[in-house]
């Protein structure tokens, strides 16, 4: 029987530990034979962010698709969004992302993409794990057939133009921006977007070498970028992740404004122009009730999903909406990509900005978020909400909780830790509840 390689977003652990040269050389030679349909020349895009550990599993993974005779295309340092969309436009039969997202430098990650820029199904990603596990031998390509490698030229160009289409008559002529690229796979093409619309930009988080992505700068540590908003009285602060498909904003008064305030105001201003598809929009289980009810009193509904940008846009694709995404930060517009991209979110906010006249510190204060608390226990082994008591409080809190509230209790997908978070209008009943649980959860798995 295979193993179980994937999580909710790919193959990811420590670098050179769980993700080794020999797991993503066989992670190659898996994906290309399970793409390999027909008998056309079959090509792979490969990206990465800006991780020391990329350019061991770059070299691992190009070894693997050549070895099936898939010829490879090197993007370099380029945004998961990126990846996603050259799949498609380069007419690749599989794109690839080297990335752990928003983790520290120590992770890393592999995510593929299907020749249509999706993320690919759980059946797809089950044929390539028993293929990793497989003897291949007899499968790989003859000395005549194997694949060849190069690096493309102009990639960041293509997706500047790409997102700066998305939008095409987007002037911010006078707009101060400071963004934040995370140290990340967006260090280049994000500050020359916004400067080729005509912002004033203040770029941070610049910088890579290796080590430093995520590291107290980007969507998951706004603290520099809050300082740098006040410092430089810009009118936005925009941070990206590490691999940049997610974005959260800082208001020009230093205000952090998250995933759900965001998707607010694309909701709000795509209602006025007719642009959504449908009246509504997706997100997922850990978007606050404040967003739900803000859209209800305009007629918009909210469903929700697992936590997870694949699900929520599962869901779309299978409901025909067009606009969801994370209280993260990952925000997707299937009209225009095929996953989270932060960039062509922030230009979507931007505007609306630009439309409106508003400060963001206005324009992004939809609803005020119902009191809402995410704590984490750790556990080391076991399966701790199969607990008795555990389960039996988590039932008893909902019914304390009641109709004006809600509880969210669920295992990470990608470290052994549980997340519990509970939020309703009465804020100590909110705390009581989660610190009860985390007790009771700590206790289990002790």
């Amino acid at each position: 029987m295979s193993r179980s390689y994937f999580g909710t977003d790919g193959i990811r652990g420590k670098a050179n530990s769980v993700i080794t040269p020999d797991l993503a050389l066989r992670v190659g030679q898996a994906a290309g034979l399970a793409f390999t349909r027909g008998d056309h020349r079959h090509r792979v895009v490969i990206g990465k962010d800006t991780r020391l550990s990329g350019y061991m599993i770059e070299t691992a993974l190009v070894a693997g698709f050549t070895s099936v005779g898939m010829d490879v295309l090197l993007l370099g340092p380029i945004p998961t969004p990126a990846v996603a969309m050259l799949t498609r436009s380069m007419r690749a039969d599989l794109g690839v992302m080297i990335s752990a997202s928003h983790n520290p430098y120590e992770d890393n990650g592999i995510k593929l993409f299907g020749p249509d820029g999706y993320k690919l199904s759980d059946e797809t990603e089950k044929e390539i794990e028993s293929l990793i596990d497989a003897e291949l031998g007899l499968k790989l390509a003859r000395a005549d057939a194997l694949g060849r490698a190069k690096r493309v030229e102009s990639v960041h160009a293509r997706y500047i133009e790409f997102a700066k289409r998305t939008l095409p008559k987007l002037d911010l002529d006078g707009l101060r921006i400071v963004v934040d690229c995370a140290n990340g796979a967006a260090y280049k093409v994000a500050p020359e977007a916004l400067w080729e619309l005509g912002a004033e930009v203040i770029a941070m988080g610049v910088e890579p070498d290796g080590f430093n992505i995520n590291r107290d700068v980007g969507s998951t540590a706004p603290q520099a970028l809050i300082q740098k908003v006040r410092e430089m009285r810009a009118d936005i602060g925009i941070a990206l992740d590490g691999d940049a498909d997610r974005v959260i904003v800082v208001d020009e008064k230093g205000q952090v404004v998250d995933g759900d305030q965001l998707m607010a105001v694309i909701a709000g201003s795509w209602q006025e122009e007719g642009l959504l598809s449908k009246p509504g929009i997706v997100a997922t289980v850990m978007s606050n009730l404040g967003l739900e009810r803000w859209l209800e009193g305009r007629g918009l509904s909210l469903a929700r999903t697992a936590v997870g940008d694949r699900y929520v846009l599962e869901y779309m694709r299978e409901h025909g909406y067009n606009l969801g995404g994370e209280q993260s930060g990952h925000i997707i517009l299937s009209d225009h990509a095929t996953t989270g991209d932060g960039l062509v979110a922030a230009l979507q906010l931007l505007a609306v900005v630009r439309r409106s006249g508003k400060p963001v510190s206005e324009l992004c204060r939809c609803f005020d978020p119902v009191p809402q608390i995410l704590k984490n226990v750790r556990y080391k082994s076991g399966r701790p909400l199969e607990n008795e008591r555990v389960s039996t409080l988590i039932q008893a809190s909902r019914e304390r909780l009641g109709r004006t509230g809600r509880l969210v209790i669920r295992p990470s997908g990608t470290e052994p830790v549980i997340r519990v978070m509970a939020e309703g209008d009465d804020r100590d009943l909110v705390e009581r509840v989660v610190d009860d649980i985390c007790g009771a959860v700590a206790a289990a798995a002790a």
